[in-house]
């Protein structure tokens, strides 16, 4: 190891002790699957599922979503011939937390929130993982804590307390005309209003990214980064194979906390500034060198980070000192195969060939995208049309440069819940104005529908969110016995990539084709070669093939459309109505 060691803390009363027996979980790795080639790792080679714990599974008709709950349907995601067929799970917060923001406020780092179960019942879920061959990813959310963790209560004690300087603490530069006390500098939060907070018993503002509960870490004070970072390492002692890091590129702050220039234009008081001082500053990447090497001491291991408030450039720039960084310029594309190629075309240019995006469509913070995609009218029990443009949708996401990273539920295309506002349970969604645009994210996080009958498979209990309208046709036991659905469109897909170097790390080229409405591009890597055709249009369309020199034939080796796996590509090719197709020469 590189970076400086980290040491034992002794642990706040009310936070779990990292050195407790109750905090161990014994490292077993998992088997390792044949992959595209021994130069390459499985975050490069496999896909990862990410699961929003409150809302997959619950095991004890509490109706919310647990730990144990997520245990019981591992089948569903490998070891059996039916699985979906992933390589690792992502699971988001699930740490003891007074859910200001469902667990992206954190009390502490190394525990478990009841309401999912215990510590065994995480070891008995990454064991489980680990027999079925898959990895283990966590959140981490270290850029803030929850203001009722107990560094955060210590720290607004007094301004003498070990805990002191843990967090962003100022005095007030004085007092407006009005008689109010005026912030340190103009930030804004993320969630709407300043993003400073005055706290009466310190008598200073304190200061928040997102929620005046989610106070900030100072990370510029050793003893912050040094507690952060024995967290990354208590976990991985635990057996996890890699870390998703929530909003990494906010970490450090101006040190002098100079106001951010206005900037004219844009949705909502965020974006009225320029974010200069607040986010994506130099000090990030000595961090991200320490947290690199500290995760690169166990084989295996890896982290991927949220950019947060990112453009495209930012990504590919902060994936070098990292593993893997989120690229969400596909989150926001329309469905458009136009579209699409400029955003493929662009995000070539920038991340080039030896960068390595992590690729998503949905996630528990963005509207699913069968229900973006979906054309008017699908509604939320979903359409025929709109089925067939979350199956194109998957061929793209699965076979497109980078590693895929799936969201619980889109495997089955299911659609965003319909919650009125007034019954939002999100914060955000509850503090929104014309200030302040913000969607409610329960409508992505509904609960995960396995079967038809009362609660869905979900729960035995009332869930915390309403079920599905369409759970008794949508779910995974009907689309299962269903050989046409997306849930085995998804399960093709899997098994075909994991079977094709160039679909896992092969090079991608863009292919011109003669219609608008028609993505094509190919993979290779070495002899291995994968062309995509992805028809957006409800119409039929003919293609021709790009001349490459090889005398052998295109075939095809996946369609969603009805086209016989094998059958040899023409020199033109005429795709179906929204038909997603790949040809190999296997």
């Amino acid at each position: 190891m590189t970076a400086c060691p980290v040491r034992p803390r002794t642990a706040l009363e009310g936070e779990a002790d990292p050195m407790s027996e109750d905090h161990r979980v014994p490292a077993q790795p998992p088997p390792e699957r044949p992959g595209a080639g021994a130069e390459h790792d499985w975050w490069q080679t496999g896909v990862v599922y990410e699961i929003y714990p409150r809302s997959f599974a619950d095991s004890n008709g509490d109706g919310i979503g647990d730990l144990a709950g997520i245990t019981a349907h591992l089948d569903h995601l490998a070891g059996q011939p039916d699985s979906l067929g992933v390589d690792a799970v992502w699971l988001s917060p699930f740490y003891p937390s007074p859910d200001h923001d469902f667990g992206y406020d954190v009390a502490d780092y190394l525990g478990v929130n009841p309401k999912y179960g215990s510590l065994a019942d995480f070891e008995r879920l990454v064991e489980g993982c680990h027999r079925r061959g898959m990895k283990v990813v966590i959140d981490l959310v270290l850029n803030h804590s929850s203001s009722e963790h107990p560094w955060f209560q210590a720290s607004r004690t007094s301004r003498s307390d070990p805990y002191a300087d843990w967090y962003i603490w100022r005095d007030s530069p004085g007092r407006s005309v009005t008689g109010r006390r005026r912030s340190p500098n103009n930030w804004r939060s993320w969630f709407g209003g300043s993003a400073w907070t005055w706290d009466e018993v310190r008598g200073q503002f304190y200061y928040h990214t997102f929620l005046p509960q989610q106070p900030d870490l100072n990370w510029r004070n050793p003893a912050v980064r040094e507690a952060l970072l024995n967290v990354v390492e208590t976990w991985l002692d635990r057996g996890v194979d890699g870390f998703r890091m929530d909003v990494f590129n906010v970490f450090f702050k101006d040190a002098q906390l100079r106001s951010n220039p206005r900037r004219v234009g844009g949705r909502g008081a965020w974006s009225w500034q320029r974010h200069l001082h607040d986010r994506n500053q130099p000090e990030l990447h000595d961090l991200l060198s320490q947290l690199r090497s500290i995760v690169d001491t166990r084989p295996g291991r890896m982290t991927v980070g949220e950019l947060f408030d990112g453009m495209l450039a930012d990504a590919a720039q902060l994936i070098a000192p990292r593993h893997l960084v989120f690229d969400f310029s596909l989150i926001g594309v329309p469905w458009s195969a136009a579209a699409f190629t400029r955003t493929l075309a662009a995000r070539d240019a920038v991340f080039g060939t030896e960068r390595w995006p992590a690729n998503v469509l949905s996630n528990h913070d963005q509207p699913r995208h069968a229900s973006r995609f979906a054309p008017p009218g699908d509604g939320a029990a979903g359409s025929t049309e709109g089925d067939a443009r979350a199956k194109v949708a998957a061929v793209l996401l699965l076979t497109m440069r980078g590693t895929p990273f799936l969201y619980y539920g889109e495997e089955i295309a299911l659609r965003n819940l319909s919650i009125p506002k007034a019954q939002a349970f999100d914060p955000p969604a509850r503090r929104a104005n014309f200030l302040f645009r913000w969607w409610n994210r329960d409508q992505a996080r509904g609960p995960m529908p396995w079967r038809a009958g009362p609660g869905a498979g979900f729960s035995a209990g009332r869930p915390w969110l309403p079920l599905p309208s369409e759970a008794a046709t949508r779910n995974v036991e009907r689309q299962a016995a269903d050989p046409d659905s997306v849930l085995n469109t998804y399960r093709r897909l899997l098994a075909l990539r994991s079977a094709t170097p160039a679909l896992q790390v092969g090079s991608q080229h863009l292919v011109a084709t003669s219609d608008a409405d028609v993505l094509g591009y190919v993979r290779r890597a070495g002899d291995d070669a994968a062309l995509v055709l992805l028809n957006f249009a409800r119409r039929p369309a003919s293609i021709a093939l790009p001349k490459d020199g090889s005398r052998e034939p295109w075939r095809a080796a996946f369609s969603t459309r009805d086209r016989a796996p094998g059958d040899m590509l023409g020199d033109e090719v005429a795709l179906a109505p929204l038909e997603g197709l790949v040809a190999t020469r296997a």
